[in-house]
């Protein structure tokens, strides 16, 4: 599928000085499936859309997009975790993802807070968010981007925005925050757009986040 650059399909609405830009998405009026598959976050357009923009980076070679699909965080969760690997290269080889895109879907999502009860030992043996986000920043180069797609939840009858909590504690396991972009479920009729929310999002929900972190390592 042909990608066009984020100028074209989306906008960039400048926030208060010292703080970071929010990218929208839109599908376009060509895309057939706007809607994510089910258990999944991100419809195909979007997937399609990061490995086009993220995995080609001025001043790298063409990198392989690795995907993960999360539906638990319970302890082994990283053996029942569906992985998809993206690339442009012949072999389809990496030592070390460069950039990973994780789907956290709403049922996975912390309920409370994601800091570690004191009498954890914080790092990649941890259970749940923080072990998850230690272990992948051990597992990635300096540089590399760990995109986070999720959406808002229901709990007690409210919608809850986990993304305060996520970017907490990936900052804790060694990730920069640099970007939020909004992924639109909407649909292009004619002159407008109809919203297209998946078919297991909570209601009121028409968008899902991704947030794109840096991994830091110190030398």
């Amino acid at each position: 599928m042909p990608n066009t650059p984020s100028r074209d399909r989306g906008t960039a609405r400048p926030q208060t000085t010292g703080s970071l830009p929010i990218t929208v998405w839109f599908p376009a009026p060509y895309q057939p499936n706007a809607v994510p598959a089910p258990g999944r976050v991100l419809p195909d357009w979007a997937i399609e859309k990061i490995h086009a923009e993220f995995t080609h980076r001025p001043g790298h070679l063409p990198t392989p997009l690795l995907t993960l699909s999360i539906g638990d965080t319970e302890p082994g969760m990283d053996a029942r975790t569906p992985c998809t690997t993206h690339t442009d290269t012949a072999d389809g080889t990496m030592d070390r993802p460069a950039v990973l895109l994780a789907e956290l879907h709403p049922d996975a999502l912390p309920v409370g807070p994601l800091t570690p009860a004191a009498s954890e030992m914080p790092g990649a043996m941890e259970n749940g968010w923080p072990g998850f986000f230690h272990r992948a920043h051990r597992l990635m180069p300096a540089d590399g981007l760990l995109l986070l797609a999720t959406r808002q939840h229901r709990d007690a009858g409210g919608l809850t925005d986990p993304l305060g909590s996520l970017i907490a504690c990936a900052r804790t396991a060694g990730f920069r925050y640099l970007q939020h972009i909004v992924i639109a479920h909407t649909h292009p009729a004619e002159d407008r757009l109809v919203p297209n929310p998946p078919t297991d999002a909570a209601p009121g929900v028409t968008h899902s986040d991704l947030i794109v972190l840096t991994a830091i390592h110190h030398v």
